[in-house]
């Protein structure tokens, strides 16, 4: 292997290694407010490889924003869970959507 190969897969690797994953980050958030009906989403054509995560109610600076939904790479033997609040002693709580088993 010439010395330019050595050094691309080297970087390569690298930079793989500082690369985050997406998915690994838990966030809890529990507000007063309930968030608004969920809107309705057109569901694009079906990608290969990809499921439909589909579109929530995030909380931000006090207030509910919507974030639209987005194709997520699938994890075969997996199935996604999507975002979702549930209601918890009088407040709401927020959770991440989620690969299963």
């Amino acid at each position: 292997m010439s010395l330019r190969n050595r050094i691309l897969v080297g970087m390569l690797a690298t930079s793989a290694a500082l690369v985050a994953l997406p998915g690994q980050a838990r966030v809890y958030v529990d507000v007063d407010v309930a968030p608004p009906p969920p809107r309705v989403e057109v569901v694009p054509a079906p990608r290969v490889g990809y499921v439909w995560a589909p579109g929530y109610w995030a909380y931000r600076g006090h207030r509910h924003a919507w974030v639209g939904g987005n194709w997520v790479r699938e994890r075969r033997g997996y199935h996604w869970e999507p975002h979702r609040w549930e209601e918890r002693g009088g407040r709401w709580h927020f959770e991440e959507g989620r690969w299963r088993r």
